[in-house]
């Protein structure tokens, strides 16, 4: 008799093969099996998706204030109608409070594409933006020195 435990007992896993076999022409021609974009398309269709996110979003907090100011509305009412508005308020709140925590998700995701986005394209943006202001200084140093040489050449007025 075999005494009884409550350790499991490891089993071989079924393996997969993920080499792209040559008779599947999409994993013959592309590794990840994803369609082919150069970054300006794939940066683009991610900007338009994020866009359309917050679209949704601003429109559910937009139509959720339309409807609230619509049930503010003052006159006689029964008991009855103003238990039907008083419940319409509370889900329409809801529904913009939902729409309001996910614009703080979207907010946050994109904060942190930022900080962990590509490095080399901010450090050569950053090294750009430092050679324009250097050409710049130079220019004006230039200016300041000609301007200087006029002044001092120029004859001294006599009293």
């Amino acid at each position: 008799m075999l005494p009884q435990t409550d350790v499991s007992r490891p089993s071989a896993l079924p393996t997969a093969n993920l080499i792209p076999r040559a008779n599947n022409p999409v994993l013959a021609n592309n590794q990840s099996g994803l369609p082919q974009q150069n970054s300006k398309e794939f940066l683009t269709a991610i900007e338009e998706e994020w866009n359309r996110k917050i679209d949704v979003e601003l429109e559910a907090l937009l139509d959720g204030m339309v409807d609230l100011v619509g049930l503010a509305s003052i006159g006689d009412k029964d008991k009855f109608r103003i238990a039907q508005e008083a419940f319409q308020a509370q889900s329409r709140a809801e529904s913009m409070v939902r729409a309001a925590n996910s614009l703080l998700s979207i907010t946050h995701s994109m904060k942190l594409l930022l900080l962990l986005s590509d490095e080399a394209q901010i450090t050569t943006r950053r090294d750009e933006e430092i050679k324009v202001v250097q050409q710049e200084k130079e220019a004006a140093r230039a200016q300041v020195v000609e301007l200087l040489d006029q002044l001092i050449q120029r004859p001294e007025l006599e009293y």
